[in-house]
């Protein structure tokens, strides 16, 4: 099957699911949302199956680790393997922890800092709120990943998560959001799906062109 014949099939399926009625002023519900949504699964390792695949899928690298002290070595391990000479990270409960142990130099992005610093660092090291099970998508905002460019200047951007962070689908990410930032609603939310691509010239896909080539996502089992 080429490319158009796995679209029009996509499109034959999506066509065959009912939309629900839905009447009122008011906004669609959650549960309304999920009908015509794919489903992700009932069990939180059917959800975790779900996103390593989808993660897959978008050239992304999902790695699953048992303790802090394992992803340390692994990302050292990544470090050692790629040559990195400079990183760049944020103030929070385990990036900037992590990104230190690499004895590395370290552009930290809270204050005041050069962006053309920051995109000559081999990496950008982040945490997030969230991780998407339906979608594969890393869920991250101005208040908890180090701002908005800590994710799309560095060529290689490096994700910080623990496993009780997925949620199944993207009506369960904006609940998550609104319940943690409540009144303090970051002014920037982005749904990180897959290293940075385009296949805009002759459809021959190309990562890298407007943001990171590569996106690995470390996840502690909790």
């Amino acid at each position: 099957m080429n490319e158009r014949e796995h679209l029009f099939t996509r499109i034959r399926e999506a066509l065959t699911v009912k939309t629900p009625a839905h009447h009122g002023d008011s906004l669609p519900t959650s549960a309304e949302h999920r009908c015509v949504l794919p489903t992700v699964g009932t069990t939180m390792d059917e959800q975790l199956a779900l996103f390593a695949q989808n993660a897959a899928d978008l050239k992304a690298t999902f790695i699953l680790v048992n303790h802090e002290d394992d992803l340390a070595r692994a990302l050292q391990v990544l470090a050692d393997k790629e040559q990195w000479q400079r990183v760049a990270t944020h103030q929070g409960g385990l990036a900037n922890k992590l990104a230190g142990l690499l004895g590395l130099p370290l552009l930290m992005v809270d204050g005041g800092y050069d962006k053309s610093a920051l995109a000559l660092c081999d990496a950008g090291i982040s945490e997030c709120d969230a991780l998407v099970a339906q979608t594969g998508s890393v869920v991250v905002t101005s208040m908890t990943a180090g701002g908005r460019a800590l994710s799309c200047l560095p060529p290689h951007h490096v994700v910080i998560t623990r496993r009780s962070q997925l949620v199944p689908d993207l009506t369960s990410a904006f609940s998550l959001i609104r319940e943690k930032h409540a009144a303090h609603y970051p002014s920037m939310i982005s749904f990180i799906t897959g290293p940075s691509r385009t296949g805009d010239i002759e459809r021959i896909l190309v990562l890298g062109a407007h943001g990171p080539k590569q996106l690995t996502i470390f996840c502690i089992q909790d």
